[in-house]
């Protein structure tokens, strides 16, 4: 087979990422508090490491001027400045949510005719946790994908039949795989958006597409018909998904503007002290080689920086999450799924 009829392609995001596991766990799947805790930690080593090591000592730097008092004033202005940029992101996210009556009854229609359209396809009311919701579409794309499988065994060409099972295969172990990984997943948490991503649905409904045009004389009405309901269901999930990953983004937006507000407050307390009270005096002494005022400068130093590296730990994944998933219909954008 070429590349185009390569069913059995990569499925999951780490399959098709093509980068290393512990890359994507640090982008996606690690918690964004652990995230940013070694963010902030690694600025702390990194700076007691430097000035520990470089000339002139860094002692001897804080009793000739005022650097303590530079240094944390400018901080005390970068925390203000970047508090009231993502609460005003926020702000934002959370006008999307207003608006006139009017706009507010389409909203609520448009949403209400998907939902009556899931139900028909499911056969089913559709559910209202977002993690069955999606679990439902990708079951009933299993099933059509079940009984396109069985209506083509009776085909009578060979190569037919044979793309038809390595494409069932592909996408009936894919919907397992996401299902298993849906079940119990709570909405807030990245599993039900992490899960949904790991459904190729765009190479499905592409290699859907071809056959039915490759294979259109070989195909019976009834065929030609099971791969229109199959396509239907594939097409159904990537709205579905992009639906979801726009309440995640909002919801995400909305937990950052809390954990900076709430980390704020500390960091500009341990600013203010260090501007109002710390001189090159105030913490005398050594420990292992390091002086305390190394040791009291870099930690302070690091509280500051902690609702900045809040800010950046939760935009690496939405910003990751976001190029992945550019496209919505079969568009190839990255070469390693090519």
């Amino acid at each position: 087979m070429t590349d185009e009829t390569d069913i059995s392609t990569a499925n999951t995001m780490r399959e098709r990422s093509g980068e290393s596991q512990i890359k994507l766990w640090l982008l996606l799947r690690a918690n964004r508090l652990l995230v940013s805790s070694v963010l902030t930690s690694a600025v702390f080593v990194a700076f007691v490491i430097a000035v520990a090591v470089l000339d002139p000592p860094f002692s001897r730097q804080l009793k000739s001027g005022d650097m303590i008092e530079t240094m944390f004033s400018t901080m005390i202005t970068v925390i203000v400045t970047g508090t009231t940029l993502v609460v005003t992101i926020g702000q934002l996210v959370l006008t999307q949510e207003n608006g006139p009556l009017g706009d507010q009854r389409e909203r609520m229609a448009s949403s209400m005719d998907v939902r009556d359209f899931t139900e028909e396809l499911i056969g089913s009311p559709s559910p209202a946790d977002p993690s069955e919701f999606l679990r439902q579409i990708i079951g009933i794309t299993a099933q059509r994908t079940t009984a396109l499988r069985e209506s083509i065994g009776k085909n009578d060409d060979e190569n037919l039949r044979e793309e038809v099972d390595e494409f069932a295969e592909s996408v009936t172990g894919n919907a397992d795989t996401v299902r298993d990984q849906l079940e119990g997943a709570q909405f807030g948490s990245f599993d039900v958006l992490f899960a949904a991503l790991n459904f190729n649905y765009s190479w499905k409904i592409f290699q859907v597409e071809r056959l039915a045009n490759e294979y259109e004389e070989s195909l019976t009405e009834e065929e030609h018909g099971l791969l229109d309901d199959l396509k239907t269901a594939l097409s159904l999930f990537g709205p579905a998904r992009e639906h979801i990953k726009t309440l995640y983004f909002q919801w995400a937006l909305i937990d950052l503007s809390q954990m900076i507000l709430y980390a704020a407050v500390p960091a500009l307390a341990v600013a203010g002290i260090m501007v109002g009270i710390v001189d090159a005096g105030t913490f005398p002494g050594s420990t292992l080689g390091l002086d305390h005022i190394i040791l009291v400068v870099g930690g302070a130093f690091a509280v500051t920086l902690v609702p900045f590296m809040l800010f950046v730990s939760y935009v690496l994944r939405i910003l990751t999450i976001a190029k992945r998933t550019l496209a919505i219909e079969p568009l190839i954008l990255r070469e390693s799924q090519r």
